[in-house]
C-alpha cells in the first residue's frame, strides 16, 4: 500500500474537535497521523484551500440489488457515492428478496467488494421479508454483516413485534431504524395532507401518521432500553417528539434530509413525480421545524434516502409514480449550500452529521481522522460554484428534483481504505 500525503488542508475532524490547517498521512489504508512524519509519500495531494474531513458517510440509502437492478446496482450506487464524496453507505433492506438472512447481508458486502467503489453497510430487515409479522434471523444478519435492523418502507405495525425487535436489539448492540408512518392513515396518499392536498384536489398523508410512530417508538425504545433512530424526519411535531425524548434520555437519535429542509409541499403544484416521496414534502413550518432540530442537536444525523427508479417508473401518472428521490451526489452541495453558506451550521457541525454521528448510530469503526482508524477520507473545495447535471450522475437513475440548481461546494477528492477513487486535484 502506498503513503498518501494531503498536503496543508484545513483539517475538520468532529469527533477530535479538530479544526486546523495541517498535512494528514494515510499508510497501509490506516490514518498515520497529522503533521510531520518520518516517511516519504508516494502521493501527494496538494489541499490548500480545501477542507480534508474524516469520509463521509450516508446510512439511509436505497441500493436496489438484488432483485431491482434496473433502478440502481450496487455497484452503480457506489460509484454514485464515491462521486459525492462519500466513503461508507449503509443500505436498506427493501430489496427483492428482502434482506433478512445471514446470506443476503453477505451477498451485499461481497458485491460490494467486488464493485471496490467505497464501503457497504447492510441493513437487517426487522421482520422476515418485511412483512411485519414474524422477527428475522437477527443474530445471524448480525454475523452475516449487518450493523442495524429496519424495514423501511413498510413500517413495523404491530407494537408487540417493535418491543421485541428493540429488546434483541439491544442485546445485540445495534440500532433499530424506524420509518415511521400509520399506514391505515396514508393509504392512497401522493402528498402532504393540508391546504395544498385540498386546493390540487390529491388524496393526503397527515403530518399525525408519522408522529404517532414516532411518539409509539420513542416510549418502546424507553420501555426496552433500546436504541431508535427515527429516519428521514419530516414534521415539526416529530422534531419535537424527538426532542422531548432526548431529554427524558431515551437512546433516541433522529435525521433530516435534503429534500425535507429545502422544499416544500408547494412543489406538488408542478404534479412533477419528482416530488413525490415519503414520507412527503410537508410545510414551510415543518421545514423550519427541521432547520432548527438541525441547529440545536435534536436532528444529529444527515442522511439522503437515495432512493433511485428507473424513468419509465418516475413518468407514470402521478398516483402510480413510485416514491422516492435521488441524492448521492446532491448531498454534500445541498448541505454546504442551505446549511453552511445559509448560516445555520459550522463547519464541524455539519460533518459531524455526516461523519461522527452516522457511526456512532450504526456502530462502526469510521467518522475519524485519528491514527490508526481506517484511511476513509473526503477532500472539499467549499466555495466552487456549479450547477448540478443529473445528465451527468453516475447513478442508474435520474429522479431528481434538484437538476439545475445552483450550488456552492463539492468533493473533489475520495479516499476509501488509503485509496484513491475519485480526484479532481492536480
Amino acid at each position: 500500500m502506498s503513503t498518501i500525503l494531503l498536503r496543508q488542508g484545513r483539517v475538520i475532524d468532529p469527533a477530535q474537535s479538530l479544526d486546523v490547517v495541517a498535512d494528514v498521512w494515510l499508510r497501509d489504508g490506516k490514518i498515520l497521523g497529522l503533521g510531520p512524519q518520518p516517511y516519504g509519500a508516494d502521493v501527494v495531494l496538494d489541499c490548500r484551500g480545501l477542507i480534508v474531513c474524516p469520509g463521509l458517510i450516508d446510512m439511509h440509502v436505497h441500493l436496489r440489488e438484488p432483485g431491482r437492478e434496473e433502478d440502481e446496482t450496487i455497484a452503480t450506487g457506489t460509484a454514485a457515492a464515491v462521486a459525492g464524496g462519500i466513503t461508507s453507505v449503509a443500505c436498506m433492506p427493501n430489496t427483492e428478496p428482502a434482506l433478512d438472512s445471514r446470506s443476503a447481508a453477505e451477498f451485499v458486502i461481497l458485491q460490494a467488494r467486488r464493485a471496490g467503489n467505497c464501503n457497504v453497510f447492510p441493513v437487517g430487515a426487522i421482520t422476515k421479508n418485511r412483512e411485519g409479522k414474524e422477527l428475522a434471523e437477527l443474530g445471524g444478519l448480525v454475523e452475516g454483516g449487518a450493523v442495524a435492523f429496519s424495514d423501511d418502507g413498510a413500517p413495523v405495525s404491530s407494537a408487540e413485534i417493535m418491543r421485541r425487535a428493540l429488546e434483541y436489539c439491544r442485546m445485540l448492540d445495534k440500532a433499530v431504524l424506524v420509518h415511521a408512518e400509520v399506514l391505515e392513515l396514508t393509504q392512497g396518499g401522493v402528498m402532504n395532507e393540508g391546504v395544498v392536498s385540498v386546493q390540487l384536489g390529491l388524496r393526503g398523508m397527515p403530518a399525525v401518521a408519522e408522529e404517532i410512530m414516532i411518539f409509539r417508538d420513542i416510549l418502546l425504545a424507553e420501555l426496552t432500553g433500546g436504541r431508535v433512530h427515527i429516519l428521514h424526519v419530516s414534521t415539526a411535531g416529530g422534531v419535537e417528539l424527538i426532542r422531548q425524548g432526548k431529554q427524558r434520555g431515551v437512546q433516541v437519535t433522529g435525521e433530516a434530509c435534503p429534500h425535507h429542509f429545502l422544499l416544500t409541499d408547494e412543489a406538488m403544484r408542478s404534479f412533477d413525480s419528482n416530488f413525490k416521496m415519503s414520507p412527503p414534502l410537508r410545510t414551510a413550518r415543518d421545514v423550519a421545524a427541521i432547520v432548527q432540530g438541525l441547529k440545536d442537536g435534536t436532528l444529529s444525523v444527515l442522511a439522503t434516502d437515495h432512493a433511485p427508479h428507473a424513468p419509465e417508473k418516475k413518468e407514470r401518472e402521478l398516483d402510480q409514480a413510485p416514491n422516492g428521490i435521488i441524492g448521492l451526489e446532491t448531498f454534500l452541495p445541498l448541505c454546504i449550500t442551505h446549511l453552511v453558506e445559509a448560516g445555520h451550521l459550522s463547519w464541524e457541525q455539519m460533518l459531524a452529521k455526516m461523519t461522527l454521528h452516522p457511526a456512532q448510530v450504526l456502530g462502526i469503526d469510521r467518522g475519524t481522522l485519528l491514527p490508526g482508524r481506517p484511511a476513509d477520507v473526503t477532500v472539499i473545495d467549499p466555495k466552487v460554484q456549479w450547477t448540478i447535471d443529473k445528465r451527468e450522475f453516475k447513478s442508474k437513475s435520474r429522479n431528481t428534483p434538484f437538476d439545475g440548481w445552483r450550488v456552492v461546494g463539492r468533493a473533489v477528492a475520495t479516499i476509501v481504505g488509503g485509496q484513491i477513487k475519485m480526484c479532481h486535484l492536480a
